[in-house]
């Protein structure tokens, strides 16, 4: 039964139908249940089995849109609606501050969930850690990197401060570790503070020479 869920030995089979029926909306309630299922399961439970139930398909009809993998990417792909509006609001804490808020505790929560479940599965799949990084990573990194470089086109913090690459890290490393450390779901309240205790005097730190 694996076998032929993980798509590696019925190729004809799982591979979609170009000539597969489905409206605009019953295509996100099917990728909708495809990321609530991964939330609430992980990676490894998610069977095909369980997402025909929960959206009352057949496993024909989510086969003709694809294997595992698939449904999880193209599910990922059509939740990101994120504006690409540039975030400039004068300061490096501003523009930090609207990064974090940009989300609200739901959606945080949902994001944490949904991290967790791919980031062991994802490091074992190529395909998927690619597909994680670009639809949940990419975007926020390089919102981060264009308000680094308008702080430093301002004079707010030195060009070779030895923290600006390590930002993202700091910022996406805090997300993550709300949970493992504090058994809490990030928030706000929590990654606002986080900003000016720790983001904001480590990029005021002079170079080492």
């Amino acid at each position: 039964m694996r076998a032929n869920f993980e798509g590696k030995n019925s190729h004809h089979e799982n591979k979609p139908s170009r000539n597969s029926k489905i409206t605009p909306e019953r295509e996100s309630e099917l990728y909708e249940a495809v990321l609530d299922l991964l939330r609430e399961v992980g990676y490894h439970a998610l069977t095909m089995d369980a997402i025909a139930e929960r959206t009352h398909s057949s496993k024909a009809t989510l086969y003709r849109r694809g294997t595992k993998n698939e449904l999880i990417i193209n599910a990922l792909r059509h939740q990101k609606s994120y504006d690409m509006a540039e975030i400039n609001t004068g300061t490096l804490r501003g523009d930090l501050q609207a990064i974090v808020l940009r989300q609200d505790d739901s959606q945080m929560e949902r994001n944490s969930q949904l991290m967790r479940s791919l980031a062991v599965a994802a490091h074992a799949n190529i395909e998927l850690l690619h597909s994680f990084r670009e639809y949940q990573l990419v975007l926020e990194l390089e919102e981060m990197r264009r308000a680094l470089q308008r702080a430093v086109d301002r004079g707010e913090i030195l060009a070779d401060n030895l923290a600006i690459d390590y930002i993202p890290h700091l910022l996406i490393g805090c997300f993550a570790a709300r949970t493992l450390i504090d058994h809490l779901p990030p928030t706000q309240a929590f990654l606002t503070p986080f900003i000016d205790a720790a983001i904001l005097p480590a990029l005021s730190t002079r170079p080492l020479t």
